[in-house]
C-alpha cells in the first residue's frame, strides 16, 4: 500500500526557506517557529544552493563557543548539494533514503525545480493514515 503513496501526497508544498546571505541566527528563528528540523537555502532566482539543518547548526554552536558570538551567514554552514527525492518517488523509497541518512528532511523536485519538502515524520503520517 504505501508503495503506491506518492510523495507529492504528503509533502509540504510551502516550504520555508532561508537565503544564503541570511543570518544564522534568524534562520535558527525560523526553524524554531515553524517546528521543523532544516530549511532550504535558495537563491534570489529560487534554486536551491543548499540546506540548513539541525546538524549544521552544532557547527554554529561549536563556532560561537570559540568566537564569543552567534554571528556567521547561512553559507558558510549550510549542506551544499543536499540529497532531494522526486515527486514522483514512492514513500517507501523515501523511507529507504531517510533510513540509509542522518537527514530529517528532502527538497521535492519536479521537472528540476523544488517544489516542496518531505520529513520523517511527513512518512510516519502517512504510515498512521494507511492503517
Amino acid at each position: 500500500m504505501l508503495a503506491k503513496i506518492a510523495v507529492a501526497d504528503y509533502m509540504s508544498k510551502h516550504p520555508v526557506t532561508v537565503s544564503p546571505d541570511t543570518e544564522v541566527s534568524l534562520a535558527f528563528k525560523k526553524m524554531l517557529d515553524h517546528k521543523i528540523t532544516s530549511v532550504p537555502v535558495v537563491d534570489s532566482h529560487g534554486k536551491l544552493v543548499g540546506i540548513f539543518s539541525e546538524k549544521d547548526g552544532m557547527k554554529v554552536v561549536i563556532e560561537s563557543a570559540y568566537n564569543q558570538s552567534m554571528t556567521g551567514k547561512v553559507s558558510e554552514f549550510m549542506t551544499a548539494a543536499p540529497l532531494v527525492v522526486d515527486i514522483e518517488d514512492s514513500l517507501v523509497d523515501v523511507a529507504a533514503k531517510f533510513q540509509n541518512s542522518p537527514i530529517r528532511s528532502f527538497p521535492v523536485f519536479q521537472d528540476g525545480a523544488m517544489v516542496g519538502m518531505i520529513s520523517r515524520v511527513d512518512v510516519l503520517r502517512a504510515l498512521v493514515s494507511a492503517h
